[in-house]
């Protein structure tokens, strides 16, 4: 990854070192990917405390606080899911914003309801939680790439708010 991919991160990092504030991940689908780019930026160590890669849904209900009732009655790709991850992982690290990823990247498990390609991008703040829905095209690294390019920008226009 040359600098040109690296761009959005450096500008997220230095907002919010301006603004005082941390973020915290909390990702599925992305497998970690988020936490990867915003760590790749020099001193992102002062405003990032951590992340958790909460593939299963065991881990996104002990260490997030998904509730159980939650992913049995609208399952673990969903609006509230990606918002119930994002302010958990805020509450975990104590965060001033979350950004979560949910999602089915393929090539299996999708559904007609469901299709592979459907990823729901959360973020929490002081503003509240916003929560994104898109269908990305492409095999599973595209679509892994696409969310994650999406949480940054989520990201990034949310600390441009604050």
């Amino acid at each position: 990854m040359g600098d040109e991919g690296n761009q959005i991160e450096n500008r997220i990092v230095a907002a919010l070192r301006e603004a005082g504030l941390t973020v915290a991940t909390a990702e599925s689908c992305t497998g970690g990917g988020i936490a990867a780019r915003i760590t790749s930026v020099p001193g992102s160590s002062v405003v990032f405390p951590g992340g958790v890669v909460a593939y299963a849904n065991d881990v996104k209900t002990s260490l997030l606080g998904v509730p159980d009732t939650l992913l049995s009655s609208v399952g673990a790709v969903s609006e509230e899911c990606a918002a119930a991850m994002a302010e958990g992982a805020a509450r975990l690290f104590g965060a001033g914003l979350a950004v979560a990823s949910t999602g089915i990247a393929g090539p299996g498990g999708g559904t007609a309801r469901k299709p592979v390609g459907l990823v729901y991008l959360a973020v929490t703040g002081p503003g509240g939680t916003i929560v994104a829905r898109h269908q990305f095209a492409g095999d599973r690294a595209a679509v892994t790439e696409a969310a994650v390019e999406a949480a940054l920008a989520m990201v990034e226009s949310e600390v441009g708010r604050l």
